[in-house]
């Protein structure tokens, strides 16, 4: 009996150690989180939860701060430091606020360098779909913090579901399958093994005894669905064949092992929704992410300068001078603070007068590239599929099909069409246009839905790495750069600070956003506090 390391398993048995290692890699983190609550070795995790930002009312007189960037984190800070007493002002380069949160709707503008577009969906407040962040997990609290505050309306987004299905061209013919069935032939096939390898030890050494034995094996049998004896033998997981309520249910055939292992879908996506960011409940705004984005703009009203283009950031011995281009014309203006949400491979190539050391370290930082291809379909032909929400998974480039968590019984809806965060795919996308991309994800989602074609009326596309004044998607820290520069970007240099989901360890996250800027705040407000007390000195 061998491992999946192809590491023959001692004669002499297993340690607890070892058969937890052996349960994650065949089973998945679930399987082995399961069995180590069952051994007693470890308990059941708990949330970690975080205080919001608590701002003081100013009190050292007028303060005045330039936000460069009306995304997420540009926003919280001019809403938190406006409630202290702060006189705030965002300078956003594009033509709409939000940043990555982006919904898009009948006749917006996507303003993609070399592939602008508009919105070609039917004027409908159902359909829509979410370019940028779609779901907030439950562990997000400090983006949920404002949807509550806000009273913006949540609905659960469904990230898994077995009814929806898993394609690789080099498995099972190329023919879709149906999670489910997946899942439960993988599961019962290696809880046979697992179960078969511990009645075949004579002798388990301690501390993995014979009560540790017998309930690795119970939990073999409930885990894989396993017969009395062992066997895998099929499961009512991978739903019936026939029958099941007036008649007697069918149990369909199991697939060989070695036909599910010849699919890459056990590498990874198996396990998507045992990620901690992926795992349910999962959240998300009813009619679109970008009424968190409304909800903001709404309390910041006349604060927020759209297509106010930076030119030069310049570090003053008190303050920050911000030059920026404006209906034609060169504005300047001074403020006591900056909070620079610009992506920093942007920002070093802007005039500035910042250190060197912080120039380099905001040059070698990368963004990810993300593409994205919606597509209006005129009947939600998916329904009389048994799929209601969830993601099916393709090893083809448009790797996803999302079904929409809303709107259900409708006549028409917005499928995702494609979600790929892999650099080379999205950089094939990227090379299309509008059309031969939406072309493209209608051939390869044929391989998932043979009448694909037919129900498809029209979509539109994004690629991050294309989109005017970002150029990419979510920072992408090496681990070597995190180690030695994290601390030198986070940290302020002056009066300039640099925010966004960029300088946090979640990037790509609307939550790393949002603690960015109030790591930021809490710092101005230690700055005012120290300089009051120098006053009062």
């Amino acid at each position: 009996m061998t491992n999946p390391d192809n590491k023959q398993i001692p004669a002499k048995g297993l340690t607890r150690r070892e058969a937890l290692l052996w349960i994650g890699k065949v089973a998945g983190s679930a399987a082995m989180l399961q069995a180590a609550t069952l051994f007693g070795v470890l308990a059941a995790p708990v949330a970690a939860q975080t205080e919001q930002v608590k701002l003081k009312p100013l009190t050292t007189g007028r303060k005045t701060v330039l936000i460069l960037g009306a995304g997420i984190s540009g926003l919280v800070a001019a809403y938190e430091l406006g409630k202290a007493g702060y006189h705030c002002k965002i300078l956003e380069a594009s033509h709409r606020a939000g940043g990555r949160n982006f919904t898009i709707r009948h006749g917006d503008f996507i303003d993609e360098l070399g592939n602008p577009q508009f919105c070609n969906f039917d004027k409908d407040p159902d359909l829509y779909f979410n370019a940028g962040p779609a779901r907030i997990p439950a562990h997000h609290t400090a983006i949920l913090h404002y949807c509550r505050e806000f009273g913006i309306e949540m609905q659960l987004f469904c990230n898994h579901n077995k009814n929806c299905y898993t394609q690789d061209n080099t498995a099972f013919g190329g023919k879709a399958v149906r999670i489910g069935e997946y899942e439960a032939d993988t599961r019962g096939f290696f809880s046979e093994l697992m179960a078969k390898s511990i009645q075949s030890q004579a002798k388990l050494d301690a501390p993995f005894d014979d009560i540790d034995k017998q309930k690795l094996l119970d939990f073999c049998r409930s885990y894989g669905d396993l017969s009395s004896d062992f066997t895998y033998e099929g499961s009512v997981r991978a739903g019936y064949k026939s029958g099941g309520i007036l008649s007697p249910g069918v149990l369909k055939t199991p697939r060989a092992l070695a036909d599910l292992l010849q699919s890459d879908f056990w590498a990874g996506a198996m396990h998507f929704g045992e990620l901690s960011d992926q795992s349910a409940a999962l959240m998300t705004p009813v009619g679109g992410m970008d009424k968190i984005v409304d909800a903001f703009l709404s309390r910041l009203v006349g604060k927020v300068q759209l297509k106010a283009q930076v030119q030069k950031v310049q570090l003053l011995p008190l303050g920050v001078e911000v030059s920026y281009w404006l209906d034609g014309q060169l504005q300047v203006e001074q403020a006591d603070y900056c909070l620079n949400c610009i992506p920093a491979q942007l920002m070093a190539g802007i005039e500035n007068n910042f250190p060197a050391d912080y120039v380099g370290v905001m040059r070698q930082l990368k963004r990810g590239k993300l593409s994205k291809i919606a597509l209006q379909a005129k009947e939600r032909f998916w329904e009389k599929d048994q799929i209601y929400a969830g993601i099916s998974w393709t090893s083809q480039d448009i790797t996803q099909i999302w079904y929409p968590s809303h709107g259900m019984f409708k006549a028409k809806g917005i499928l995702l069409g494609a979600y790929s965060w892999d650099p080379a795919i999205s950089d094939r996308f990227s090379a299309m246009t509008n059309q031969e991309r939406i072309a493209t994800a209608i051939a390869q989602g044929a391989k998932l839905h043979p009448d694909y074609a037919k129900y498809i009326e029209q979509g539109n596309s994004i690629c991050w790495q294309r989109m005017n004044h970002m150029l990419g998607c979510g920072a992408v820290w090496s681990e070597d750069l995190l180690k030695t520069s994290f601390a030198r970007l986070q940290a302020p240099v002056g009066s300039h600070y640099l925010v966004g989901d960029q300088v946090s360890y979640h990037p790509g996250w609307q939550e790393g956003a949002v603690r960015s800027a109030w790591y930021a705040m809490e710092s101005i407000q230690q700055q005012e506090q120290q300089k009051q007390r120098q006053g009062a000195a």
